[in-house]
């Protein structure tokens, strides 16, 4: 069965970029263009994991984290920050949003994938 993957990102672009790599690498891809988007594509459906921006308009990427984990369904989906923020103090509260790893912008697509397969649900 194919795996679904999320990603959030408020760029049309960097969302075509994840997607193409993604989906060569056998994933089916749902997107959303900010936080309050992908909430409303948390509709019961099974995603094996979830790639988010931090900084977004309407509802940036650790309020979002923040309340998929509320909804039962998503509390152990894992999620990868894509980000061009590296402070440690973002990482830690990341991580204590549920955030699983942070890659940083901009990135190559094999680094990404490589976190993917690691992560990514059965």
């Amino acid at each position: 069965m194919e795996k679904s993957i999320l990603i959030v990102d408020d760029s049309f672009s960097l969302r075509q970029t994840i997607s193409i790599a993604l989906r060569a690498a056998g994933y089916n891809v749902i997107e959303a263009g900010d936080g309050k988007e992908a909430l409303k594509k948390l509709d019961g459906r099974k995603f094996n994991l979830v790639i988010s921006d931090l900084n977004m308009p309407n509802l940036d990427g650790l309020s979002f984290v923040r309340e998929m984990k509320q909804i039962p369904a998503y509390r152990f989906t894992p999620v990868i920050m894509l980000t061009t923020e590296s402070g440690e103090a973002r990482k830690q509260e990341g991580k204590a949003a549920g955030i699983r790893a942070w890659v940083h912008k901009p990135f190559q697509p094999p680094v990404l994938l490589d976190a993917v397969a690691k992560l990514v649900l059965p």
